[in-house]
């Protein structure tokens, strides 16, 4: 599957958000993740890596 794990930067420390996100909709200042499950999150955030073999997505909070 091509779907990828979520995780914020918050004070140097990494925490998962969302798992199994199949897509990413940036907006003013915020992203929005979609599950393959239909679940929704949107976070105060700005896309710091995408790592796409190891299905890992990177976001710094703001």
């Amino acid at each position: 599957m091509c779907e990828s794990n979520v995780y914020i930067l918050r004070e140097g420390q990494e925490e998962l958000i969302m798992e199994s996100v199949g897509s990413l909709i940036r907006g003013n200042g915020n992203i929005t993740l979609k599950s393959i499950f239909g679940e929704k999150v949107s976070v105060d955030a700005e896309l710091i890596e995408i790592d796409l073999i190891g299905h890992k997505i990177t976001l710094k909070a703001i």
